[in-house]
């Protein structure tokens, strides 16, 4: 049966399309600007006024002058390294408290909770993280000190904590019986039916660590363990371009401009690339995780 649309609604139907173009425009130029651009010759760029739609100038300069950077090479290294291990780290630890709050009568929540509230005085306040990263634990200078203390995460912890809650009580306790063990429940049963929202936090944790710069400005002195981000800030604020390659001397002022867009896109873009294949798990992730059990 052919359902009749009354008039109204085709008009907000097609009023909802509209804004929804206009949405898509607003959130996608911004990013076709900024490759453009780096897709553009400076001394042309510097003169063009108005919407950016092509490049002008078309070269590809820029990109050149970044990756013969070798601190982009060292940047993208200490990244990797800290997004595979802190997100290793973020999802164990959030994991196995979020598992220990959600269920009742368990003897570690009520130290889980402790070492939580010890984690959010930490990484919420910048002395004592300062003061026990560089004096108690001696950790100054290393990479350890940009992922230990931003284990768990508060906000992403009670998401997890509150979809494991939705989990039906009679599922564990029939575990329980037939002999299971706390990590077996956790492993077997808790682990596979949340992994909507297990995927969201190692988006959300990913985009964190892989954006991070303040803590590696603070606690790193050798350039040699700078992450990306902080080689990026380092180009872009300072224009400290003297970290270019001798061959690209006589260019640097030529392509300075476009060599800002495309660092970029050379940040950006990697990270983009991790959100299509975790989009299905996203929206269900998240909505699981808001509703209180």
């Amino acid at each position: 049966m052919k359902i009749k649309v009354s008039l109204a609604q085709r008009i907000f139907d097609i009023l909802n399309v509209i804004f929804m173009l206009f949405m898509i425009v607003i959130m996608i130029y911004p990013v076709w600007h900024v490759a453009c651009a780096s897709f553009s010759d400076s001394n042309i760029l510097l003169g063009h006024q108005g919407l950016l739609l092509v490049p002008k100038g078309f070269n590809t300069n820029a990109y050149s002058a970044v990756f013969t950077n070798k601190m982009i090479g060292v940047g993208y290294k200490n990244t990797m390294i800290i997004l595979v291990c802190g997100v290793a780290i973020n999802m164990i630890m959030t994991t196995l408290a979020a598992y220990c709050l959600s269920r009742k009568n368990l003897y570690l929540g009520k130290l889980v909770m402790k070492m939580i509230t010890i984690t959010m005085f930490i990484s919420g306040g910048l002395i004592p993280s300062y003061l026990l990263i560089t004096r108690t634990l001696n950790m100054n200078n290393s990479l350890l000190a940009l992922i230990l203390p931003t284990a768990i995460n508060t906000y992403n912890f009670i998401i997890m904590r509150t979809s494991f809650m939705q989990i039906p009580e009679a599922l564990i306790e029939s575990a329980r019986l037939d002999g299971a063990t706390h990590l077996q429940v956790l492993t077997r049963i808790v682990v596979p039916t949340s992994t909507s929202i297990l995927a969201v936090m190692v988006l959300y944790y990913a985009v964190g660590h892989w954006n991070a710069w303040f803590n590696a400005s603070i606690y790193l002195k050798d350039r040699t363990l700078f992450p990306l981000q902080l080689v990026l800030r380092e180009i872009l604020i300072q224009n400290d371009t003297s970290a270019m390659t001798d061959a690209m001397a006589a260019d640097q002022h030529a392509i300075g401009e476009s060599i800002k867009y495309a660092i970029i896109m050379v940040a950006t873009v990697p990270i983009l690339c991790v959100y299509p294949y975790l989009q299905k798990y996203f929206t269900k992730g998240v909505m699981i995780g808001a509703v209180k059990g």
